[in-house]
């Protein structure tokens, strides 16, 4: 579904429709971008391709209404990691096994037999909150920005181009909605229980060629070029996966399990203190591996431990998806600096990338914080709709 609409340009139609319709405030731009970038990620759940067609798009289009290139980057490169956190998530698919078998094996310590499981419909309903969350973060810091750094993003009125006379207003809405449908078919057939989120996906999949066949975007070619992406994809996680359960095992079989179980639990102070030491092992190892590497080695090391010490399964993987999220962004290693860098022109300096990023990733490490004073945020949407 994701790689649909990045091949046919429905995700590129999203984001310049998005931009047209909020063009005349000063920050409309900025915020256009971040909702865009909530649309994409709900339609993708890719992020490499989320940043690396936002960056083609919206860093140039800012850059050409004056808009400050560090808060460009920034914007573009924050805006484009929300697919990580929100549904449906590729993360959150993968993640919701993960913590299902540490739910398990959790029980299965404590000598008791688990008649329950985490299921990935509890993730992306728990999910749903903290990211709209993030999103509204973000706004809030652009609209601030504007009024603090009004030389960051000049008036429409002054410095921009000529607007699009392709598009009408009802066309921009039209493109707009399009996506919209696709998102509430997916995500409700999956929330309501109608549709397991496999069953959806395949109903996403035919919907978004659909979507690309009524644009006149859809042929055999693309249909061959995103078949080979897809199963590009499917089978880079599917090799890692194989590879990590692999190293689990062996782990386990020499008793590793239990020596990090024992040094988790000796650590001094309840499950909070556990918790941000955790936390703060996988913030780190963010910047030097990928979430799928983090998810499938250390989230089953760790997670049945912190299950045990009385951590809800749910609010423990939303925590792990931010967590990981704020990693992807964060300097110098982040990934989804390397994918914005590989796209925008060389006159802007990596310098600055990293310095428009920065106030980002510290809205999504507070972002962190509510949620662990507020697990509610992360477990309450999952008991009211499956309990």
């Amino acid at each position: 579904m994701g790689v649909t609409l990045q091949k046919t340009k429905l995700a590129e139609e999203l984001l310049l429709a998005g931009a047209d319709l909020m063009h005349r405030l000063r920050c409309g731009l900025g915020i256009s971008i971040v909702l865009a970038g909530t649309l994409l990620a709900a339609s993708t759940g890719i992020v490499g391709a989320t940043v690396t067609t936002m960056g083609l798009l919206s860093v140039p289009a800012m850059l050409k209404r004056r808009y400050h290139p560090g808060f460009a980057c920034g914007t573009v490169c924050a805006a484009g990691t929300l697919g990580q956190i929100i549904p449906p998530s590729i993360m959150l698919i993968m993640l919701g096994d993960v913590i299902s078998s540490s739910y398990q094996q959790a029980h299965y310590k404590q000598g008791l037999f688990a008649s329950d499981s985490v299921s990935v419909s509890d993730l992306f309903a728990g999910a749903l909150l903290p990211g709209l969350m993030l999103v509204a973060l973000y706004v809030i810091y652009i609209f601030i920005m504007a009024f603090v750094k009004p030389q960051w993003m000049p008036n429409y009125t002054a410095n921009t181009p000529k607007h699009r006379a392709s598009q009408q207003p009802r066309q921009r809405v039209f493109i707009l909605l399009l996506p919209l449908v696709l998102i509430f078919v997916v995500l409700g057939s999956i929330l309501s229980g109608a549709a397991s989120p496999t069953e959806a996906a395949s109903v996403g999949a035919v919907g978004a060629a659909l979507l690309a066949a009524l644009r006149g975007e859809f042929s055999i070619a693309k249909l061959r070029e995103i078949t080979q992406e897809t199963i590009k994809i499917s089978c880079m996680v599917f090799m890692i996966l194989i590879g990590a359960t692999i190293f689990s095992l062996v782990f386990r079989g020499l008793e590793g399990d239990h020596l990090i179980h024992e040094m988790l639990t000796t650590i001094p102070g309840d499950l909070l203190v556990t918790m941000i030491v955790v936390m703060l092992v996988m913030f780190v190892l963010g910047f030097v591996l990928d979430f799928i590497e983090i998810m499938f080695v250390v989230v089953p090391v760790v997670a049945p431990t912190l299950i045990i010490m009385g951590a809800d399964p749910i609010w423990l993987a939303i925590m792990i998806a931010v967590n990981l999220q704020t990693s992807f962004m964060t300097p110098p290693f982040g990934f989804s600096l390397f994918y914005l860098r590989g796209v925008i022109s060389r006159s802007i300096h990596t310098k600055q990338i990293y310095g428009g990023v920065i106030p980002f990733v510290g809205l999504q490490l507070f972002a962190l914080l509510i949620l662990a004073i507020w697990p509610e945020l992360a477990t309450w949407l999952p008991k009211i709709l499956f309990n």
